[in-house]
């Protein structure tokens, strides 16, 4: 099956649908998957996107790993 064959058979399934709220999350997932929104940042967000790059380079950092155990070591 292509992707054309399967757009066009959801297109006609979902012609079919009459249940709105089953409808609405359809259309969650459509526009969750279809966005391509632009982010602007701020000069002060930039600046810390780089302190923070720096800070990777420099191996200043926590893996997920070491956070977790320092979380359940707390906990």
């Amino acid at each position: 099956m292509t992707t054309v064959d399967l757009k066009n058979i959801l297109i006609h399934r979902i012609a079919g649908i009459n249940d709105k709220s089953f409808l609405t999350a359809i259309n969650t997932i459509i526009e969750k998957k279809s966005e391509s929104k632009v982010y602007k940042t701020t000069p002060e967000q930039r600046k810390g996107i780089e302190k923070g790059k720096e800070q990777i380079a420099n191996g200043e950092y926590f893996t997920n790993e070491q956070v977790e155990l320092e979380m359940r070591l707390r906990f």
